[in-house]
């Protein structure tokens, strides 16, 4: 390992400050960043590490001091976590480790300044990364702190943005109510007429710490804004916005702002901001995407604590968009019925994070849940597995790392249209940033061989020769057959189909997994194979089952999904949610609602990253769809069941 000042081997780092000493979060990005956290007296080489500028900084700073020793200012990095530190205790999701000084304290140099004022940022590469998180950002509505709802209106345009901040903040530099009240003083004088919408910080909404205004603002036209409301939505048709120092201040550079800052936070100076302070030592302009290159690309150090890793910024925004959607979709909290108790452990975890879930009719403001098509009221949320599920089979009780809920209908029903639906035909539409994630995400995908269910099996036959079709099985009683097959409903009658309709071609039958477990309805006799097909295949997975074919033949099975993936043909005897795209051959009448022509990666995207959600199955934590494809092929999840459980668990459901 490369220590912190480049030489080799980690560098002691002394540290005097509870939170750099007893949190394992930072004391892990510290170590993977090449760090060794101890106590004690610096000795020659070692640093001293210090938190910004809190209250126990002093300390370091006066060791450094006395033993001529180097000190690293540890911060939070730019992307933080959903909610402030201070109200939930959420860990940061990367630091910001600076050797010369610290970011928001313009008196003086920091890293990130001389990155700035020095570093050609002219890589094409870079700076394409740099518009495509960008892009990201502002698609998943997405800053520092990101428990906002995207839904909350914000109010007609057009009007000015006054950001407050925390008293005490450290990046005020000693700035405090007269300097915040001046400041919307002048947001007024420069903007007659306007409404003035005071931004309140999260940590005051939350109760955390108090802002500089309160409700006597002083100007007859402001307000305070106390809603989560998505700063995106908020900048999008505000006129001009304000700040002294704040991160949001950042972010509305990003939002095509040029923001009027009173401060001298690390984003002034550069020709994206108006100053009131100029510092003559940033003589330089940056575009936007060269200001994102070198404050959240190159600066930061980021962590995936699923992987357990140091990552990209990328990987943070997937990793904080998939937690984030949680909290927007889990906060007013969910009545669930027609849930197997086997799963109900599994489901506190992964949905009671903000509010507990209920099992059974609650009236209490929770959102109604159930099962599949199990009866229910309408406006009932409709559960059910996602495309990517597990290393094992649900019905041998293996916990799912993805689902889905969906309160127009459910994807296998096709004579409703559902929210799959509505973003598959919304695809065209998606930013390219997130069109080359869903083509990342499938290269993935096809790279470890990851299908929804047979993830652990491994062998696979010799290729057949000539002209290959895999005619791919179902359980005959699922719900996608009841309600997506056509003509054709049973397995043997798609067989009997499929070879009629394909004389001189070679037919491999591959049953479904849970029916190959002898879990589920729809297994095929070896004496009705005959004449049929020329191949059984049993152990493989669907992968290696899509490699032997030129062509996969099925009424409705998600392993047609993932043989489009992997550039196979595909014709489908149903109409699974995958078909009536434009990207499959329909033998079944496609639904009015569907028809529009979309592409491979736009159909990707929304099956396998807008619609479903992603979890560690045994915390319940959100993951990004890229974690989870992580977790499947490093340490995937098996069943938490004892086996007296198991049994009794499969007796009762």
């Amino acid at each position: 390992m490369t220590g912190g000042p480049g030489g080799p081997g980690p560098t002691r780092l002394c540290v005097y400050n509870g939170g750099l000493l007893m949190r394992r979060p930072v004391r892990r990005i510290l170590h993977l960043a090449g760090w060794d956290v101890a106590t004690g007296v610096p000795g020659e080489g070692d640093f001293v590490g210090v938190w910004g500028r809190s209250p126990t900084a002093w300390r370091g700073e006066a060791v450094a001091g006395w033993m001529d020793a180097q000190v690293l200012t540890v911060e939070d990095a730019f992307l933080r976590s959903v909610h402030p530190g201070r109200l939930r205790g959420e860990d940061p999701m990367g630091l910001c480790l600076d050797r010369t000084g610290v970011h928001f304290d313009g008196s003086a140099p920091s890293d990130l300044e001389t990155l700035l004022r020095t570093n050609p940022l002219d890589d094409t590469v870079l700076l394409d990364r740099a518009r495509r998180c960008i892009e990201q950002m502002a698609y998943w509505h997405l800053g520092k702190y990101s428990a906002t709802d995207p839904d909350l209106p914000v109010p007609d345009p057009a009007y000015v943005v006054v950001i407050d901040q925390t008293e005490g903040d450290a990046a005020l530099i000693g700035a405090g109510r007269a300097e915040m009240q001046e400041m919307l003083v002048v947001a007024a004088e420069e903007h007659p007429g306007l409404p003035i919408l005071v931004k309140t910080h999260p940590e005051t909404a939350g109760g955390a710490r108090r802002g500089h205004f309160d409700g006597e603002l002083g100007v007859d036209r402001a307000r305070l804004v106390r809603e989560p409301v998505s700063s995106w939505k908020l900048f999008e048709h505000a006129a001009a916005v304000y700040t002294h120092s704040s991160t949001l201040g950042f972010e509305a550079i990003f939002a095509g702002h040029k923001p009027r800052v009173f401060g001298q936070p690390f984003y002034a100076g550069w020709g994206r901001t108006t100053d009131r302070e100029p510092l003559p030592r940033r003589d330089r302009e940056l575009s936007r995407a060269q200001l994102f290159a070198g404050a959240m690309i190159l600066y930061p150090t980021w962590y995936d604590p699923v992987a357990d890793r140091l990552c990209e910024v990328e990987d943070v925004i997937a990793a904080l968009a998939a937690r984030t959607r949680a909290w927007r979709e889990d906060r007013a909290g969910y009545a669930m019925t027609g849930i197997r108790r086997w799963k109900r452990p599994f489901l506190k975890r992964a949905f009671g994070r903000e509010v507990p879930v209920r099992f059974g009719t609650v009236k209490d403001g929770r959102k109604p849940v159930a099962w599949g098509m199990t009866p229910a009221p309408d406006g009932t949320l409709r559960m059910e597995d996602g495309f990517l599920r597990s290393a094992g089979l649900g019905a041998a009780l293996v916990s799912p790392v993805s689902l889905v809920m969906d309160g127009a209908g459910l994807y296998y029903d096709p004579t409703h249209p559902s929210n799959l639906d509505r973003l598959i035909a919304a695809s065209p539409n998606l930013p390219l940033a997130e069109i080359q994630r869903a083509e990342r995400f499938v290269g993935q995908l096809r790279r470890h061989g990851l299908s929804k269910y047979d993830n652990s099996a491994e062998t696979a036959p010799a290729h057949p020769e000539g002209r290959t079709i895999l005619v791919v099985g179902q359980v005959e009683d699922d719900k996608s057959v009841e309600l997506g097959a056509h003509e054709v409903r049973t397995n043997l009658d798609l067989l009997r189909v499929t070879r009629e309709k394909n004389p001189g071609a070679r037919l491999i039958w591959k049953p479904h997994p849970d029916v190959e477990a002898g879990l589920r309805k729809g297994a095929v006799a070896a004496s009705d194979l005959e004449g049929l097909a020329d191949l059984a295949l049993t152990g493989a997975t669907a992968a290696h089952a899509i490699a032997l074919a030129d062509q996969v033949w099925t009424i409705t099975s998600t392993l047609g999904f993932e043989a489009l993936l992997r550039g196979v043909n595909v014709t489908c005897l149903g109409m699974p949610f995958y078909a009536g795209w434009g990207l499959t051959t329909d033998l079944a009448p496609v639904p009015a609602h569907r028809g529009a022509d979309v592409t491979l990666k736009g159909l990707a995207h929304a099956c396998l990253i807008g619609y479903p959600r992603y979890f560690d199955p045994r915390t319940g934590m959100p993951l990004s769809p890229e974690q989870a494809v992580w977790l499947l092929v490093n340490d995937p999840p098996q069943s938490r069941l004892g086996l007296v459980q198991r049994l009794f668990a499969m007796v009762r459901r």
